[in-house]
C-alpha cells in the first residue's frame, strides 16, 4: 500500500509533504474552532444556531475563497498561490484570538475561511499535476491523512490548554497558536517547483487566460455540476460530524474534557486510516465505486453512532469507524476532480466543485442546529447526515470513470463516457503497481 511513495522522485516527495503539511496546518487551525464551541456556548450564552451560523460561515467563504484561489492558480502558478494562502489563514486564525463577540468571530471565522478553501484547492491541484497517474489516487488521497494529524494536533493542544487554563483564556491561546503554519510558507518557498504540467501549459499558452465562468463553457458547465452534487453530499455530511462531534460528546453524552479528547483522538486515528484506504482502493478498484461504497457504509455507521442507545464503549469503537469513512469520501476528490478537467483550468474547478461542495454542504451544521431545537441533538446529527451521503451515491452514479486518466490539455468533453472520443486525454486503464 505504501511502495509508491519509495518511487516517487526527490521533488515529488518535496511537493508531497508541502501539501501534506499545508493541509494538516490547515486542519489544526480550522478544527480549533469546533473544540471551542462549548467554551464559547458558556461565555458568551451563544446559541446551537448562533454556532452552526459560524461554522456554516467559514464554509461558504471557503467556497469563494476556492475560486478565487483556484482562477488565481491558473493564472499565476499553483506554488505562489499555495504560499499567500496558508499566510492567509494563518493571520485570521490568530486574529480569532481577540474577538469578544459573535459578530467579530463570524468576520474572522470568514476571512479566514477564503484562505482554508484556497489552499486546499491549490494543493490538491499542485500535487495531482505532479504525481504519474498510476498512483495519483494513493498519493492525493493520502493528503487527507494530514488533516487527521492537524485535527490530533488540534485536540491534543485544546486538551492541554483547557485542563491548565481557564477556559476564558485557554480558547484565546489555542487560536494564537494558529500563526504556526506560517514557518511552512518560509520551507516552501525554498525547496517546491511548480508542478511541470502547469509549467508547460503556462509557456504554450501564455496569452490565452480562461475566463472566471470557463468551468460552466459548453460541455464542462454538466460535469462542473455533477462533480459539485458529489462535494455537497461529501462535506455536507462530514462537517455535521466534524463541527458537532465535540459538542455531542460533550452536551449529550456528558463526556468530561478529558474523556472527549480520548474518543476525539479515536475517531481521529481512524480519519488517518481512511485516507489511505481510499487511496488503495480508487487505484484498484475506481473512483465511483470507491465513493459509492464508503458513502453507504458511512451512512449506516452515523445512523447506529447517533440514533441508535448503544454503549459508551460501542460508541467508541464506531468512533474509529467514523473516522475512516469520513476521511474515505473527502479524500478521493482531490485526485477525481482533478482528473475531469484540463490544466488550462484545472485549478478554477478544483476551487470551484469542492469548495462551492462545502458551501451547499455548510446548511447542515446550521440545519442540526435548528433542528436540535426540536430533536435531539444525535438525531438531528443523523438525519442531516444520512441525506448527505445519499447526494453522494447519486453524484457518483452520474459521474464517469477516470482512474488512471493522464492529465493533459483539453479543450472537449472531460467525460469519456459523453459518446466522443478526445485524442487529447486519453485513460490509462493498466492496473497500478
Amino acid at each position: 500500500m505504501f511502495k509508491w511513495y519509495t518511487e516517487l522522485t526527490k521533488s515529488e516527495k518535496r511537493t508531497y509533504w508541502a501539501c501534506f503539511s499545508g493541509w494538516g496546518l490547515d486542519a489544526m487551525d480550522t478544527q480549533m474552532y469546533a473544540l471551542a464551541i462549548p467554551t464559547l456556548i458558556a461565555l458568551w450564552g451563544m446559541t446551537r444556531g448562533q454556532a452552526g451560523v459560524l461554522g456554516t460561515t467559514v464554509l461558504i467563504m471557503a467556497s469563494l475563497g476556492g475560486w478565487v484561489a483556484g482562477v488565481l492558480a491558473d493564472r499565476y502558478g499553483r506554488v505562489r498561490v499555495l504560499q499567500i494562502t496558508i499566510l492567509w489563514f494563518s493571520a485570521f486564525t490568530v486574529l480569532s484570538a481577540f474577538t469578544n463577540s459573535f459578530w467579530q468571530l463570524m468576520l474572522t471565522r470568514g476571512l479566514q475561511g477564503l484562505g482554508f478553501g484556497g489552499e486546499w484547492a491549490v494543493g490538491a491541484v499542485l500535487i495531482s499535476e505532479t504525481i504519474r497517474p498510476q498512483v495519483r489516487g494513493r498519493a492525493v488521497g493520502s493528503l487527507q491523512a494530514g488533516w487527521a494529524i492537524g485535527y490530533g494536533a488540534a485536540v491534543l493542544l485544546s486538551t492541554l490548554l483547557f485542563s491548565s487554563l481557564e477556559s476564558s483564556l485557554a480558547w484565546r491561546v489555542l487560536f494564537a497558536i494558529g500563526l504556526l503554519p506560517t514557518l511552512l510558507v518560509l520551507w516552501i518557498r525554498r525547496n517546491v517547483e511548480e508542478a511541470p504540467l502547469f509549467a508547460q501549459e503556462r509557456r504554450e499558452h501564455a496569452a490565452e487566460r480562461p475566463g472566471i465562468w470557463a468551468v460552466f463553457d459548453g460541455p464542462m458547465r454538466a460535469t462542473t455540476l455533477k462533480a459539485i452534487l458529489l462535494t455537497f453530499g461529501i462535506y455536507g455530511g462530514n462537517y455535521v460530524m466534524i463541527t458537532w462531534l465535540p459538542a455531542y460528546l460533550k452536551l449529550a453524552l456528558h463526556l468530561s474534557i478529558t474523556n472527549v479528547g480520548g474518543y476525539l483522538a479515536i475517531n481521529i486515528l481512524g480519519s488517518f486510516a481512511g485516507a489511505f484506504l481510499n487511496g488503495w482502493m480508487a487505484d484498484r478498484f475506481g473512483r465511483r465505486r470507491t465513493f459509492i461504497v464508503i458513502a453507504c457504509l458511512q451512512a449506516i455507521a452515523v445512523a447506529i453512532y447517533t440514533l441508535a442507545p448503544i454503549t459508551l464503549p460501542v460508541t467508541l469503537m464506531l468512533g474509529f469507524v467514523l473516522g475512516t469513512l469520513q476521511s474515505g469520501t473527502a479524500a478521493g476528490t482531490g485526485a477525481y476532480i482533478a482528473e475531469l478537467f484540463p490544466t488550462r483550468i484545472r485549478a478554477s474547478a478544483q476551487g470551484l466543485c469542492g469548495n462551492a461542495g462545502r458551501a451547499i454542504g455548510a446548511v447542515m451544521p446550521t440545519m442540526v442546529g435548528v433542528l436540535s431545537a426540536k430533536l435531539e441533538l444525535g438525531a438531528a446529527m443523523g438525519l442531516c447526515a444520512c441525506v448527505s451521503y445519499l447526494l453522494v451515491v447519486t453524484a457518483a452514479l452520474l459521474l464517469p470513470e477516470t482512474r488512471g486518466r493522464v492529465l493533459t490539455d483539453v479543450t472537449g468533453s472531460a467525460d469519456p463516457e459523453a459518446g466522443s472520443t478526445i485524442p487529447e486525454m486519453r485513460a490509462d486503464n493498466a492496473l497500478p503497481r
